[in-house]
């Protein structure tokens, strides 16, 4: 539970209050209130421009707020850094696909696993040592449908594919709550349909919080969706809500929405 001023507001994993972020004047977001519910998946979507990878950077505090307060799990976090906020669980991804390119899909997913072993990932160590980790990293890449690429070098798999590497290496640190950061920026049509798949596959137990431009993705897939336009919250709630709120479709959607 999270209260602000002893007052009980909501069973929020994630929230904040007033989160405001000012660049030399510019207002990229303002008194921003968001409220993301446990073992849900929460969308913040909007066009360019809205706030959005502002808004995320914030909450995983890549950057820090100019106003504003930040609770993950019943703890203030806006003070923290990034790393104190990945340690207490909430892991974000990149839109930027971030994998190591010369080492396989097994191997990326290892190396997230030994973070168990605490400060030391072990680089030194023998490979009989290292391979420890392969049953849950087999595991976790036939989880993301990865099975049939353990032995293939991340760098030559499709950028779909290595997107849905990188929730797997995600899902490896063993989050409280997964961000993903437009995770199907750049994907052609069959790539984006087996992502939306993957995260509605792998959402149990689980807190998602996705920034995502296209709302036809998040249809279906999110029990609620927050709508950003000019650092501001326009709309909030289900698809059938935000889809035909008149403002998101002046604002986002055009007038040829269906």
């Amino acid at each position: 539970m999270i209260s602000w001023g002893g007052q009980i507001l909501t069973d929020a994993i994630l929230a904040t209050k007033g989160l405001t972020k000012a660049f030399r004047g510019f207002m990229a977001v303002q008194g921003v209130d968001l409220n993301i519910a446990q073992d849900s998946i929460h969308a913040l979507i909007g066009p360019n421009g809205a706030g959005k990878t502002t808004c995320f950077n914030l909450l995983t505090k890549f950057l820090q707020p100019s106003g504003g307060i930040i609770h993950f799990a019943g703890q203030d976090i806006t003070g923290l850094t990034p790393a104190s906020v990945a340690r207490l669980g909430m892991i974000r991804s990149f839109q930027i696909s971030a994998v190591f390119s010369h080492l396989t899909a097994l191997e990326n997913v290892r190396i997230a696993l030994q973070r168990a072993r605490g400060g030391s990932f072990d680089f030194w160590r023998s490979d009989r040592v290292l391979r420890q980790y392969d049953d849950a990293a087999l595991a976790l890449l036939a989880d993301v449908g990865l099975s049939d690429a353990s032995e293939i070098q991340a760098g030559e798999l499709s950028y779909g594919r290595k997107r849905a590497l990188e929730i797997a290496t995600t899902l490896a640190l063993d989050p409280r709550m997964m961000l993903l950061d437009e995770p199907t920026a750049g994907m052609t049509e069959p790539d984006v349909v087996r992502i939306v798949e993957l995260i509605r596959r792998i959402r149990k137990g689980r807190t998602i919080l996705m920034v995502e431009h296209n709302l036809s993705v998040v249809a279906g897939l999110c029990d609620r969706i927050t709508v950003l336009t000019r650092g501001k919250i326009l709309a909030e709630g289900d698809y059938a809500t935000v889809s035909a709120h008149p403002e998101v479709i002046t604002a986002y959607l055009g007038t040829d929405h269906a």
